[in-house]
């Protein structure tokens, strides 16, 4: 029973990692990891068409990583949950280190 769970977790933690494997969706994430923002100011703030950036929200959100809500026309977004962002933030951190570490060796 626990092997089967392994791989149920495994594959939605792959189709996340899809999901994620997006800089523009990644973008998305930055901005909203503090704030709940329209559409409009999304499209704003990355300088993308909102047709594409309505099609990236609506898998992020599809896949439960967004959630919505609706105040009257406006439609509101937010991260669905905290520790997206605590994930998205450590593997910045992780990728800051390894730039660090190339450009120490790389100037040695």
């Amino acid at each position: 029973m626990k092997r089967e769970l392994d791989k149920q977790i495994f594959a939605l933690h792959a189709d996340v990692c899809k999901i994620l494997a997006n800089p523009k969706r990644l973008e998305i994430l930055q901005i909203l990891r503090d704030n709940e923002l329209m559409v409009t100011e999304i499209v704003d703030k990355i300088g993308a068409n909102k047709a594409n950036i309505s099609q990236h929200l609506a898998i992020m959100r599809m896949k439960g990583i967004l959630c919505q809500r609706r105040e009257g026309q406006h439609i509101y977004y937010r991260v669905a949950n905290n520790k997206v962002i605590q994930a998205f933030d450590l593997m910045r951190e992780v990728l800051f280190e390894q730039l660090s570490k190339h450009h120490d060796l790389v100037n040695k």
